[in-house]
């Protein structure tokens, strides 16, 4: 299997991940007055996330910065989320192995990521006209 069908096939899995955090997101609008505003927020940013990440998964090597910004962003997500385990008790088990999972998505996302500069099918780049 080629490294660019290895990159498309995981940046599906993650975006189908994160999309799913639309339901989430939904049972958090139906009762916001018992639901965490914050997690509602996040899952809403997730899921969009995760649907433009379905949309890079075509072309890939066009969508670098994209696919690098889910990465970045889970790892930070992922840092957060395991410091809060460790400080809350309760939360330690579910938060610590939420970030295991997400950072684990992220290294294997930039693991495949193409380098600069490898876009295949690059679109020309057009230039601007002068006004008359």
């Amino acid at each position: 299997m080629s490294r660019e069908r290895a990159l498309q096939i995981v940046v599906v899995l993650v975006g189908l991940l994160f999309a799913a955090g639309i339901l989430p997101a939904i049972w958090g609008l139906r009762d916001p007055v018992h639901s965490d505003t914050g997690d509602t927020m996040q899952m809403a940013i997730y899921a969009t996330l995760g649907i433009f990440l379905l949309l890079a998964a075509r072309r890939p090597a066009e969508h670098r910065s994209l696919i690098a910004f889910a990465a970045w962003s889970s790892i930070a997500h992922g840092i957060v989320m395991a410091t809060l385990g460790f400080e809350i008790p309760s939360l330690k088990t579910g938060f610590v192995a939420a970030s295991a999972v997400l950072v684990a998505l992220a290294i294997l996302l930039l693991a495949l990521l193409p380098p600069r500069g490898s876009s295949t099918g690059a679109r020309p780049v057009l230039k601007a006209q002068p006004v008359r």
